[in-house]
């Protein structure tokens, strides 16, 4: 019996460790740190400002690690066909890597992924993610993405937060799969919509 349950207590531990990267962002209730920087919509840069964004009703603020990618290439095609669903609930959604605008301007357009329909944000640097205490990590030298460029930036964790047009974080989502994390961002959205009507 004590050593089943030491094993859990051993499995539990490791688990809470490789679970802290997500864990340690910013969460529900917290204020979201403004931010602006270079975004691309369509193929076209322009300057990009949160607190702008805020103005207009709630927002999705989704990091991923890097455009023309698996997952990434997913959840930024999944938000493009669900985008009307966001429009209705009074949502926007914008995306932040630690893409430069260059690909970043390649990608927004991207019938396959993007297409046109929303903005991604270039946080060259991550200083971005940083302050909503998002992990950072160094993506291999010589790592090729989906259209076999080399990949020259270091990347994010995945995570999505909902943001109230007072500042505040009311959803933090993260450790689920892209499409998972495109799904409950717009259940958030939707209840967020529903409490307004």
């Amino acid at each position: 019996m004590k050593r089943h349950l030491k094993n859990t207590l051993v499995a539990g531990l490791i688990s809470a460790v490789f679970a802290l990267p997500a864990l340690a962002a910013l969460k529900e209730g917290d204020a979201a740190p403004d931010f602006s920087t270079q975004a691309s919509i369509a193929g076209k840069a322009f300057a990009f400002s949160l607190q702008d964004a805020l103005k207009k009703g709630p927002t999705v603020v989704y990091f991923y690690p890097s455009a023309y990618t698996g997952g990434c290439n997913i959840q930024a095609h999944t938000f493009a066909v669900n985008l009307d669903k966001f429009t209705q609930a009074g949502v926007s959604v914008v995306g932040v890597s630690l893409d430069s605008i260059e690909r970043l301007n390649a990608f927004s357009a991207d019938p396959d992924y993007c297409g046109g329909k929303f903005p991604v944000a270039s946080d060259v640097g991550g200083n971005i993610a940083k302050s909503y205490d998002l992990a950072i990590r160094q993506i291999a030298a010589g790592r090729k993405d989906t259209r076999g460029v080399d990949i020259d930036h270091d990347a994010t964790e995945r995570t999505t937060f909902v943001i109230t047009p007072d500042g505040k974080i009311v959803a933090t989502i993260g450790g689920v799969s892209p499409i998972d994390n495109v799904n409950k961002a717009l259940e958030i959205a939707q209840s967020l919509a529903a409490r307004t009507h």
